[in-house]
């Protein structure tokens, strides 16, 4: 504490508080980060540390069937689930690659109603009524290959194959939304798949082979 006279009021003594702060700017931070591990920590304590949230009504149907590579699937879907998530993991249809999972890179790519769609960005709740095909569902039952498959093969297109379904399933729609496409139509339809490997022009030789033996 401190004392000071007041030269407007004679007489009258002023008093002031005078602190000594040891919070130091290191103690400051540290106590930020603090709150936030304990704040981001909470949902991993048990049910008593949160507030549960009141039940939905009028949820979204779970049970979907899809039709999936010519046959109807049964399979629990939950409202936010990703067509690639209920692909792979809960129909086993692991031809189908997750890659970034944004939208990006195409190693996702299958077909809705012959239209190829990054299935990483699709909702399957969305698809409930439409024709979904994989790279599995290529394939004849004899086991030949479908044709982009064997030109992809003969032209030497897999390198590490990890993009190799999304790549086929995009050459796929463009050869039967156009089966004679030109390179550069090629090209451009291609482009929504991306190829770790460098394999590119590989890939495109095998779309313009197997639109020319179609």
């Amino acid at each position: 504490m401190s004392e000071m006279d007041s030269s407007d009021s004679p007489g009258t003594t002023v008093t002031f508080a005078t602190t000594h702060s040891s919070w130091s700017r290191r103690d400051f931070i540290k106590g930020v980060i603090a709150s936030g591990v304990s704040v981001s920590g909470m949902s991993y304590f048990g049910a008593g540390c949160t507030t549960p949230l009141p039940a939905q009504t009028g949820g979204v149907e779970r049970l979907l069937s899809l039709t999936v590579n010519g046959q109807v699937r049964r399979v629990d879907v939950l409202p936010g689930e990703t067509l690639a998530m209920t692909l792979r993991y809960k129909l086993g249809l692991t031809g189908t690659k997750l890659g970034c999972d944004r939208g990006e890179c195409g190693a996702c790519t299958v077909l809705i109603d012959d239209v190829n769609y990054y299935s990483c960005s699709t909702l399957t709740h969305r698809v409930r009524d439409r024709e979904i095909t994989t790279v599995e569902g290529l394939e004849s039952p004899d086991g030949t290959l479908h044709p982009v498959q064997q030109a992809f093969v003969d032209e030497l297109g897999p390198q590490c194959g990890f993009c190799t379904s999304g790549q086929v399933m995009s050459a796929v729609a463009l050869l039967r939304a156009n089966p004679n496409p030109t390179r550069q139509e090629a090209r451009e339809a291609m482009a929504g798949n991306l190829c770790r490997c460098g394999a590119y022009n590989h890939y495109l030789n095998g779309v313009m082979r197997a639109g020319s033996e179609a």
